[in-house]
């Protein structure tokens, strides 16, 4: 191909280490414009009637990573972005990452105050937004108050704000060539905000090689290759780590991506059968309903030959009948923000074979152990912290230096979760050690809804647990004794009805209890552990 269709040739002020980076660099953004030279016509993305080639992907995020380049951004700037699953969101971001800005996804389902903290932590002064959450009055005044650039996703049927930008008026013209811009390997790509302990979200940073390194491992682990041209699905929010490692995957391997804008069971069925999806990603909840959805034996599914679960282990009633009535074969796959996904896959070939909270083994570019809290690793069915390491971990926490030095102590990185090797090697998770719940796909820091219930001033105690659930996974609840001047209309629903101003609609437990008092050691800790023992039963007819 000639030079041309990389864009302006470099400069003669670009150093011999620009130009050497330039031919061996690895970054996300060439994921897409190396495939879209090999793939070409072949369907990229599908979104409803909606189809988008490799080479129209490619060259429209060119495009987009062209036009914010035109707005004098420097490398390295943030760009937020508040949107749903779209094609048009698939697009603004590869050309975050073809410009060599870092990209920051904010999940829309939190609360405005905390997408406001996100906003500010990250410096962000554009915004990639849907024009739906731009018309809520709330972000709006948000983005006003901070001076934020707004650029907008008009999905059918939206009616954009005259005299704002668009993300199809930026892809509508411009150079169709991939930018020359320099780009480091080792380079910040992306800034991506997940629950922490203290209540205020994290910054994970992740370099171009970071995710990138994992891509190649997840076509492997889930054998895809160019030739196999899977269809793989996008239910799951684009803004969290799992389903953007599963999109990326996809597109480095020459698959179609069937964009899905939230889970609806009967239009994941129809999907199925309409695309010939032989790959889908999705939560234990989400494989249950689509079982039990009385559309599902009328639609062909032969279509699929994996499907990858992730957040939970299902129960072996639930896996056995899925491997038998909905799909031959299944696994789980595990990962954090802060350890790119995929780094424990627990294979296709054990599910008929061992049942619980198995987690499996590292993936093919993670090495995963137990380690003791002096630091010295475990053997066989001893308890400890999982630990990792990888090429895929995070660079750190952003703007958090001590945090960063807390996770990746003794030379691994700490993933906060307790668990053992049993004696074939395989990995089993017990519990977590940073109070978090993991909710309807979500990761719920308890330590942050417990603030906000205690924030009621007749609330004396409070303490905040993951339960099993069916459908949830885990679901939120919260448990709270009343201080003795309690007034009688300090109810449940005047909790939760508080609990909603302050927190994302994720977030707010699914049940709140008022107990006399909660269970303590002799120096003041609430035991939650005996919280769940007591009432692990307490959805089981839910």
């Amino acid at each position: 191909m000639p030079a041309a269709a990389y864009g302006p040739a470099p400069s003669q002020s670009d150093s011999t280490v620009s130009l050497a980076s330039r031919i061996s660099r690895i970054a996300l953004g060439d994921v897409l414009h190396r495939s879209a030279r090999r793939f070409g016509e072949r369907t990229a993305l599908l979104e409803g009637e909606h189809r988008m080639s490799y080479r129209e992907l490619d060259a429209a995020s060119n495009r987009f990573a062209h036009h914010l380049l035109g707005l004098c951004l420097h490398s390295g700037a943030r760009v937020g972005m508040l949107c749903n699953n779209s094609i048009q969101m698939v697009v603004a971001m590869l050309g975050i990452q073809k410009a060599g800005l870092v990209w920051v996804p904010i999940n829309t389902a939190l609360a405005v105050d905390a997408i406001g903290y996100i906003l500010a932590h990250a410096e962000v002064r554009h915004l990639v937004i849907d024009t739906a959450l731009h018309a809520r009055p709330e972000l709006r005044a948000l983005i006003e108050d901070k001076g934020i650039a707004p650029l907008l996703c008009v999905l059918d049927g939206d009616t954009p704000p005259g005299g704002l930008p668009t993300v199809a008026q930026a892809i509508s013209q411009g150079p169709a060539t991939l930018p020359d811009v320099p780009i480091d390997s080792t380079q910040l790509a992306l800034i991506m905000y997940t629950s922490g302990t203290t209540g205020r979200q994290k910054g994970v940073m992740h370099s171009h090689a970071s995710v990138h390194s994992v891509l190649l491992s997840n076509m492997v682990e889930w054998g895809s290759s160019p030739e196999r041209a899977d269809v793989w699905s996008s239910v799951l929010p684009l803004f969290h780590c799992g389903q953007h490692t599963v999109l990326m995957s996809a597109l480095a391997v020459g698959g179609a991506v069937v964009v899905l804008r939230g889970f609806d069971p009967a239009a994941v069925l129809g999907a199925i059968e309409r695309h010939g999806i032989s790959v889908m990603v999705g939560l234990p909840m989400m494989y249950g309903a689509l079982l039990a959805h009385p559309q599902r034996t009328a639609r062909d599914l032969s279509s699929l030959r994996l499907c990858v679960y992730a957040m939970a282990p299902m129960s072996r009633t639930l896996l056995m009948r899925l491997l038998d009535e909905f799909c031959p074969n299944f696994a789980l796959v595990s990962g954090q923000t802060e350890m790119y996904p995929g780094a424990t896959i627990f294979e296709a070939h054990e599910q008929r074979r061992r049942f619980g909270s198995y987690w499996g083994v590292g993936t093919l570019v993670n090495e995963v152990a137990v380690m003791g809290d002096d630091g010295d690793l475990l053997g066989p069915e001893q308890v400890g912290e999982i630990v990792f390491r990888g090429p895929n971990v995070m660079l750190g926490y952003y703007k958090d230096p001590e945090a960063t030095a807390q996770a990746q102590r003794f030379g691994w990185h700490h993933s906060g979760d307790l668990g053992k090797l049993d004696g074939d090697g395989q990995l089993i998770f017990l519990d977590r050690l940073k109070d978090m719940v993991k909710s309807g796909g979500e990761n719920v820091a308890s330590i942050k809804v417990e603030e906000v219930l205690l924030r009621h001033p007749a609330a004396l105690n409070a303490a905040v647990v993951g339960l099993p659930h069916a459908h949830w996974g885990e679901a939120i609840t919260a448990f709270v004794t009343r201080r003795p001047d309690a007034p009688a209309d300090f109810t449940e629903a005047a909790l939760t009805a508080h609990c909603k101003e302050h927190l994302g609609g994720f977030e707010v437990p699914k049940n709140i209890v008022f107990l006399p008092a909660l269970p303590m050691t002799s120096t003041g800790k609430i035991q939650k552990f005996e919280l769940r023992k007591a009432h692990q039963d307490l959805y089981r007819a839910a």
